[in-house]
């Protein structure tokens, strides 16, 4: 396959790249290098056979287009969201750059794309109530949050809620800036497959670390962030109680999960959008990643925890890999527990 992979220098895009070449196809890297994400000797010293280009303007990219089987499209701005004013930021790098890449596809007769959502879509995660079944439980309150009840209760009763794994027909709540930005995606992305007509596939990452991620920067990964408090030997710091759960997935898992969404992207009808999980299948507590990433640097400190929160997250968001297994045959290799210490010493990009 010839594939066009967008963010290609990204440590996500690193990894693909990788994973891609290995399995012997031909790759048109193209990055941005957006100061968020890289440092400014890597902007002014762009990898290797990268195109430093802007998706905003793939209009105009018409020559990196010929011959390309499928696009993958892995570039944007990433992270929770850390004030109201990144907001064009992530409508721009992420909703207006889509958009712009899948119309240049068009244009240029390439209908094939494989997208990076993410877990943030769902909003909150699956919850059941013991005594009313499944329960959708709204945002959480300042209120509620500056008081340590960090726990949804059940809409109905009151009483505690257990978590369970979200599949991808869940409904689609974004609650932050960034989560919007990436259901926008995948709606463009579904748009784009009936109108073109295209084939078109959306990976929902959960939490991405590994090899190669922005050292000590709140744009990007708790695990990294973590790693970095350790580094200037201060305790990692977690949020609410530590006893949110979550899903971490290694980097290299993600690279093999974006080739087989290439691969199955270029065998789907046209006409077809996909969206696929992609998990570890291995759950974890926030304060157990800290303590996980303490141990593999050979520090077994306790996390602080603050109580502290960020209004836009939410309490535990874990999601089912079945659907990614039993389709395109993607099944993660690496769990938390082995990837999260090996990522103490693993080499981060400045």
């Amino acid at each position: 396959m010839r594939i066009l992979l967008t963010g290609a220098a990204g440590f996500i895009g690193t990894a693909t790249w990788r994973e891609l070449v290995t399995d012997g196809h031909e790759v048109i890297a193209v990055d941005l290098l957006i100061p968020e994400a890289h440092a400014a000797a890597t902007r002014a010293d762009p990898p290797p056979g990268v195109h430093v280009l802007d998706v905003r303007e793939a209009g105009a990219w018409g020559d990196l287009f010929q011959g390309v089987d499928v696009v993958v499209h892995l570039a944007a701005m990433v992270g929770a969201g850390v004030t109201a004013a990144d907001l064009p930021l992530y409508a721009g790098h992420n909703d207006l750059g889509t958009a712009a890449v899948l119309a240049a596809m068009h244009a240029e007769g390439v209908d094939r794309f494989v997208q990076a959502s993410s877990m943030v879509v769902y909003g909150e995660g699956r919850y059941t109530c013991p005594d009313h079944g499944p329960q959708s439980p709204g945002p959480r309150t300042p209120e509620d949050l500056d008081g340590g009840a960090f726990d949804d209760p059940c809409p109905v009763c009151g009483g505690p809620l257990d978590w369970a794994l979200v599949d991808e027909d869940a409904p689609l709540d974004p609650r932050s800036s960034y989560a919007a930005s990436k259901v926008a995606q995948e709606h463009y992305a579904a748009a784009w497959s009936r109108q073109a007509p295209g084939a078109a596939v959306s990976l929902r990452y959960h939490n991405v670390y590994g090899p190669g991620m922005p050292r000590d920067t709140p744009y990007s990964g708790v695990a990294a962030m973590f790693r970095s408090s350790l580094e200037r030997g201060e305790p990692p710091t977690v949020y609410e109680d530590g006893r949110q759960m979550r899903d971490f997935v290694h980097v290299d898992d993600v690279a093999r999960a974006n080739l087989a969404a290439a691969r199955a992207a270029v065998a789907a009808d046209l006409g077809t959008h996909r969206a696929y999980n992609v998990a570890s299948g291995h759950p974890i507590a926030i304060a157990d990643v800290a303590r996980a990433v303490a141990h593999g640097s050979g520090r077994d400190v306790e996390p602080t925890v603050t109580g502290q929160y960020r209004i836009g997250d939410v309490r535990h968001i874990v999601a089912s890999p079945a659907r990614a297994a039993a389709e395109i045959g993607f099944t993660a290799q690496v769990t938390p527990d082995e990837g999260l210490a090996a990522f103490a010493t693993a080499p981060l990009r400045a």
